[in-house]
């Protein structure tokens, strides 16, 4: 996939109908996946031409780039909360709230991520973390802070913990996801 140069200014100067096209294409995206959504059914149900789709976002795999890179803006400034909190306790809550806070408002995005992430496992293809490593070191830590025995690994085991949780909520609902999150935090003495 090509990277969109300086995507945060793309992003700002997005219009209405761009910003209708990328709704439009997650929510089919996400509903009838990738490969079974056309341009031509995003343009219908957004209600422009197909070439404007073509015009702002080059063609399909244009606008599933757009959408991951507007996705993964969202969940860096939800991490920047984390990273840049100093107390190692807040540091482990705010972790521990990330899914409950961050599935509401963009389940749709999740969805579509989640179904990428194992299309790509079935094709044997590599699943790039790296943008994680600064909320890991954060949590890593915070571990250490408070002395913790091995402050990497637990860091490690939150994160996947936190994904576990957040595929069974895409699989199977929210329930009893408030009784986890507290488990979790009385787990960690919160």
């Amino acid at each position: 996939m090509r990277i969109i140069s300086d995507y945060s200014l793309f992003l700002y100067s997005m219009t209405e109908k761009q910003e209708k096209i990328l709704e439009t294409a997650l929510h089919l995206f996400a509903k009838e996946g990738f490969d079974n959504t056309s341009t031509s059914k995003i343009a219908v149900k957004a209600g422009v031409s197909e070439g404007l789709i073509f015009r702002h976002f080059k063609n399909k795999e244009g606008l599933l780039e757009a959408l991951i890179n507007e996705g993964q803006d969202k969940v860096k400034r939800v991490f920047s909360d984390v990273i840049f909190e100093q107390d190692p306790r807040e540091v482990i809550r705010k972790t521990i709230g990330i899914p409950y806070r961050f599935l509401e408002e963009n389940r749709e995005f999740w969805v579509l991520e989640y179904s990428l992430k194992f299309q790509r496992l079935l094709l044997n293809e590599k699943i790039d973390k790296s943008f994680m490593e600064p909320m890991l070191k954060a949590l890593e830590d915070a571990f250490d802070e408070l002395d913790y025995m091995e402050p990497r690994k637990e860091a490690e085991l939150l994160y996947v913990l936190l994904e576990g949780i957040l595929t069974r909520v895409l699989t199977q609902g929210p329930k009893d996801m408030d009784t986890l999150k507290d488990f979790i935090e009385s787990k960690y003495k919160l």
